[in-house]
């Protein structure tokens, strides 16, 4: 079944498979009979890990490096992508330019101060719609100059990228060995996570009830994103029939932007309570950009009696730890 998706190259560059952690106690506190487990790819290793690690793996796949000597991605002051993406670079021996949207606060911390202990360069553009011109006039001049940089997409939330996730959906199926329905919650912005879930799943003929939990973006328009991705990632398999069966799990997906608060970044008293709760019956730290809300919506699920006390319920957690110090 995977046997396509093994024969596309990539650079390993992630620690995995990540562990399927089970978490009594947080189902006895959310006083539930779901059985809850944690997938930990804020485990995957590189740059601290977290779910841009997969993703680059094929991003930045051995003939798509061949001749280059600089990666250039750009994304916020305190972007996970853009760190992973600054310590692969380290790692494979390349130079890196990050094009950031505005002034981190204090540079000296969270992310922003990684982006530099991981050796980047930093070009600031005033706007969000500023950066993918500058990563192509910061391309031009590296080749100016005699090199050959790849420019990374932003949050490498591309159909390659997405096959991550088909190969994180196949360590799972592996890995809780179910046959009660499953839920997997997962935070969703860019939409390569997401996707590459609903192409795994679909792949491997798993009925899954998938929830995206939006960070920012309108929930018809992050599904939208995340589905698209699917359907071209599938087609870099290459597998006959592959698209209808996206389109028909599609159909049970379920995004919702109830949990964003007043927007990107912005902490939220669920997501805050979220990050307490596991911290304290699970031992996991969750971030206030991403894990903290999706755990928040997970958390309301269940204490609203949305999933039966048969299922089993996973959560996603995709890392982004470093926003805690901010």
């Amino acid at each position: 079944m995977l046997t396509r998706l093994d024969a596309v190259p990539r650079t390993k560059l992630a620690s995995v498979p990540t562990p399927l952690i089970a978490v009594p106690s947080l189902a006895a506190h959310l006083d539930t009979g779901a059985r809850i487990f944690v997938k930990a790819d804020d485990r995957t290793g590189l740059g601290l890990g977290g779910n841009k690690v997969r993703k680059l793996e094929y991003e930045l796949a051995p003939e798509r490096l061949a001749g280059v000597t600089e990666l250039v991605t750009a994304g916020g002051p305190h972007s996970n992508h853009c760190r992973v993406v600054a310590a692969a670079a380290a790692q494979l021996g390349l130079r890196c330019t990050l094009v950031i949207n505005g002034e981190a606060e204090d540079p000296a911390r969270g992310n922003a101060h990684l982006h530099r202990l991981l050796g980047a360069r930093i070009v600031t553009v005033p706007e969000r719609d500023d950066r993918d011109p500058a990563m192509e006039e910061e391309a031009r001049r590296v080749g100016a100059a005699g090199g050959r940089a790849l420019v990374v997409p932003v949050g490498a939330s591309t159909p390659r990228g997405a096959l991550g996730y088909v190969h994180a959906a196949a360590e799972m199926h592996r890995q809780l060995d179910s046959r009660t329905r499953v839920w997997i919650f997962v935070s969703t912005s860019s939409g390569g996570t997401l996707g590459g879930l609903i192409l795994g799943c679909a792949l491997l003929d798993w009925p899954v009830r998938l929830v995206g939990v939006s960070a920012d973006e309108p929930a018809a328009l992050t599904k939208d994103k995340a589905v698209g991705l699917a359907l071209d990632a599938a087609r870099l398999l290459g597998h006959e029939g592959l698209a209808d069966s996206v389109r028909a799990l599609s159909d049970s997906v379920v995004t919702t932007d109830a949990f964003v608060g007043e927007g990107y970044g912005a902490a939220t008293p669920a997501g805050d309570e979220a990050a307490r709760v596991f911290g304290a019956r699970t031992g996991l730290i969750l971030d206030p950009v991403y894990t903290a809300k999706a755990a928040a919506a997970m958390i309301a699920w269940l204490r609203r009696g949305r999933i039966p006390a048969s299922d089993r319920v996973i959560f996603v957690h995709t890392g982004g730890h470093p926003a805690l110090f901010r």
